[in-house]
């Protein structure tokens, strides 16, 4: 992971489209999820202190449930990847194709949606826990990288932004 993490690192230097990432985002993100997978395991497979919501869901509408989630986060993940790190562009433009016509945050979206995936297959409480900081960060996270994006295409991304929602896609009717 480290390796591709560098790779990634040595394949943007030198790219005039990428516009930034707050200096701690990489490393709080992988903090978070050796947190969250912590104590998710420890207290959904070993400890089940806070499991006990699951006993009052059947095991099938649990895994039902995260079996329609892990697919939609992966598809924003991937999407949204493929979007801003498989195109060069010649100039920095603000990216409004794909996942990121439907909302602004798609690979942020994709990892609560994970975290969340895995959250439904045990409902413990102590991992919701984690989830909720998870929130707050990305959250944060979010806000960061649109005042840079607001500095660099001013009112192009405030048009974006009232026109694309930050976390939840809207139904749009014609």
């Amino acid at each position: 992971m480290f390796r591709r993490y560098k790779l990634k690192r040595a394949w943007l230097q030198g790219r005039a489209d990428p516009i930034g990432e707050h200096p701690f985002g990489d490393l709080g993100q992988l903090v978070l999820l050796a947190i969250f997978l912590s104590v998710w395991i420890g207290d959904s497979f070993f400890l089940e202190y806070t499991t006990f919501v699951s006993e009052f869901i059947p095991d099938g509408v649990q895994i039902g449930l995260a079996l329609m989630i892990f697919p939609v986060s992966g598809y924003f993940a991937a999407a949204g990847l493929h979007i801003v790190f498989g195109t060069e562009r010649e100039q920095p433009e603000v990216i409004r194709k794909g996942v990121f016509g439907v909302v602004r945050h798609p690979i942020y979206l994709a990892a609560v949606l994970y975290y969340l995936g895995l959250l439904i297959l045990s409902f413990s409480m102590l991992a919701f826990g984690v989830w909720i900081v998870i929130l707050c960060f990305y959250q944060y996270l979010a806000r960061y990288e649109e005042r840079l994006l607001l500095k660099k295409f001013g009112e192009g991304y405030a048009a974006y932004m009232r026109q694309i929602p930050m976390w939840v896609p809207r139904i749009r009717t014609k």
